[in-house]
């Protein structure tokens, strides 16, 4: 029995969106499954995929909280512009 875990951050892929849209879940977990039964034969009833959405203010990047490591990395490509 595979139990997949897929950690996102809490951001949508459209400008504004805070979170994947349950479609976008229904779409990821679908595809998973698929490929477990496409690969290593898995039947789509024995597969569990877990959906972990995480807040921005709960990971980082660069040594920094994300949201800082972003802002750094555009004032950086905004000064190498000049």
């Amino acid at each position: 029995m595979p139990i997949v875990t897929i950690q996102i951050t809490r951001e949508g892929t459209e400008g504004g969106a805070d979170a994947a849209t349950p479609e976008e879940k229904a779409a990821l977990i679908k595809g998973v499954s698929q490929l477990l039964l496409d690969v290593l034969k898995k039947p789509l009833e024995s597969t569990f995929v877990v959906i972990d959405e995480v807040d921005t203010g709960n990971w980082g990047w660069g040594g920094l909280p994300v949201l800082d490591y972003r802002k750094k990395r555009a004032s950086a490509r905004t000064g190498s512009a000049s």
